[in-house]
């Protein structure tokens, strides 16, 4: 189950990040690790952590057994108020879950090609990305994201608010896209649950026809 970004304390909420903020293995994990134990399903959510002093937009990986996987704090952090209250991070991690090489971005991370190309480049198979886009950046949920799937041969889910919340207006428009850039699920501008099967077989054969990883160049500046 994959949140969206900031999902546990609101995302245009102002000064309430502040207030909302835990550490990361703190009462956000362990209620959540509780819920992903009684359902037996793997849950992703997004938070405002607090570390030495800083704020981060952040998000985990709960496994089923209610314990922390992965973890990730945004790397790209946006103009606007998320400028006011978040530091960036410099990081990109994978990790295994279920025969899955896997690795969490958010937001606007996925913007940036570098990112879901150190991802895939350490291994990942499959992005997992919480956000909160605007109405306004439909581009970005319906040719952007599926760009970065097909450009890096990986399975990418992006998961996004729906609706109007806090004064802000969300695209809804989460998305499951394949490694050939096919959407398998797509939601529209209300709420939804979007369910895929991913197979290991359609990322090894788009990969075998396109591969993108293995021809690049290295450039020399």
């Amino acid at each position: 189950m994959i949140c969206p970004a900031l999902s546990l304390s609101g995302h245009h909420v102002g000064d309430m990040l502040r207030e909302r903020a835990e550490p990361v293995l703190g009462e956000y994990s362990e209620r959540v690790g509780e819920i992903a134990s009684l359902h037996e399903i793997a849950i992703v959510f997004g938070y405002p952590e607090v570390a030495d002093g800083a704020l981060f937009n952040a998000c985990a990986f709960i496994q089923p057994n209610g314990k922390m996987l992965s973890h990730h704090r945004k790397n790209h952090v946006p103009p606007g108020f998320e400028a006011e209250y978040f530091s960036p991070d410099s990081h990109v991690r994978v990790f295994d879950y279920a025969g899955w090489r896997m690795a969490l971005l958010i937001g606007y991370d996925i913007e940036f090609p570098e990112a879901a190309r150190q991802a895939a480049l350490q291994g990942a198979e499959f992005l997992i990305v919480p956000t909160a886009l605007s109405s306004k950046w439909k581009f970005i949920a319906e040719t952007l994201v599926p760009a970065r799937a097909f450009e890096n041969g990986v399975f990418l889910a992006y998961a996004n608010w729906a609706g109007r919340k806090d004064g802000a207006d969300y695209l809804g428009g989460s998305r499951i896209v394949g490694p050939d850039g096919v959407c398998d699920a797509e939601a529209g501008a209300s709420e939804t649950i979007l369910m895929a099967t991913l197979e290991k077989s359609r990322l090894e054969n788009t990969r075998a026809r396109q591969p993108y990883l293995q021809d690049r160049q290295r450039y020399h500046l």
